[in-house]
């Protein structure tokens, strides 16, 4: 394969891309072979303007800019995802799809967290087979190199963007950001549209492999808490994202019928520690270093994180990337979380613990 060079807007530095030799021969004897409209180009402004996980309102509104203008364009996007979602106990009894339509980025898309899910499971959220997954992607007319940017309401802030973004790596999406959010996008006064959604064109999405090394199963976790203080073992730090209420057993679970309380040796960091007071936004990541170190986390050592459902949990585990505390390959996610841990635990384990125990 023969390669030729695409000189970026504001450098002399290069950036090769494999093409035909016909292709290569095309473009040397043609110097508009290669325009900045080409989905070559596009893919590569999208990254380059999105470089870390986390955005800004600003660094997202300068990448839709450049997006596309044409709707039947092939060339990469970038693309806000709305993943509104409230706790069932809401006290205002709002969903996700309805503040969507009161207010949100424009031209964003809406992932239904209540739908794209295992709908086999006994327990809530639980991670879609990848053919579901494939069909929510394909129906939102999201294509594999289009760039999402996941984003939450104005009134919770950061809350469940974290795990829909989580979830896009898991099947491997890989060009997926949070945007760091959006109250701060509505107060900065960046545009915003209200109203149904409009049509959007299907596109195949390609049936992903799920990639398991990120999620915690049950059984995971019942080893981790049975091989607690146990001489010789691995030393999995659990971390749990519920309300410290919650945790110690002193405050119900939002699900009726479900017992509270924590599993042992489980670290409680309440999500919102995470989170600016007023903004709702991530802590900067000193703050974040700091709120970890307090707690007693070791950055070294692999970590699990869950909360109710497996929503909140996803937020911690951002914040421990974006404060340096283990790596990809060290953090995972337990997906049933709560939900499926006090249901499933048998009384003889004591595998359910009170208190600050």
């Amino acid at each position: 394969m023969a390669s030729i060079a695409i000189l970026r807007p504001s450098s002399a530095s290069r950036l090769r891309v494999p093409v035909s030799s016909a292709a290569a021969s095309s473009a040397s004897s043609s110097s508009s072979s290669f325009r900045p409209n080409t989905p070559y180009f596009a893919t590569f402004l999208a990254r380059r303007a999105l470089s870390s996980y986390l955005v800004t309102p600003k660094e997202l509104n300068d990448a839709l800019k450049k997006n596309p203008p044409s709707p039947i364009s092939t060339a990469p996007r970038v693309i806000p995802l709305c993943a509104a979602w409230f706790m069932p106990n809401d006290p205002e009894g709002r969903t996700g799809i309805q503040v969507f339509r009161q207010q949100r980025i424009p031209k964003a898309r809406f992932f239904d967290l209540d739908k794209v899910i295992d709908k086999h499971s006994d327990y809530p959220h639980m991670l879609p087979a990848p053919k579901t997954f494939a069909a929510a992607m394909s129906e939102l007319g999201i294509r594999r190199e289009d760039t999402v940017v996941v984003y939450d309401t104005k009134e919770l802030g950061i809350f469940s963007a974290p795990r829909v973004g989580w979830t896009l790596k898991v099947f491997g999406h890989e060009n997926v950001h949070i945007l760091n959010n959006f109250r701060l996008w509505v107060d900065e006064g960046h545009p915003t549209e209200s109203g149904e959604m409009y049509t959007i064109e299907c596109h195949p999405y390609p049936i992903p492999e799920i990639d398991s090394d990120k999620v915690a199963s049950y059984e995971d976790v019942r080893e981790i808490a049975l091989d607690h203080n146990k001489e010789g073992a691995e030393g999995v730090q659990i971390l749990d994202a519920r309300s410290n209420g919650r945790w110690t057993g002193n405050d119900p679970e939002p699900r009726p019928g479900l017992s509270s309380g924590h599993m042992p040796g489980s670290i409680n960091v309440p999500f919102n520690e995470v989170l600016d007071p007023q903004t709702k936004a991530f802590l900067p990541k000193d703050q974040l270093k700091k709120l970890f170190e307090t707690k007693g986390v070791d950055p070294n050592k692999p970590i699990v994180s869950t909360c109710g459902t497996g929503v909140t949990a996803v937020v911690v585990d951002t914040a421990l990337h974006e404060a340096g505390f283990g790596t990809p390959e060290s953090r995972k996610v337990y997906d049933g979380s709560w939900t499926e841990w006090a249901q499933r635990v048998r009384p003889s384990d004591s595998l359910i613990r009170t208190s600050e125990s």
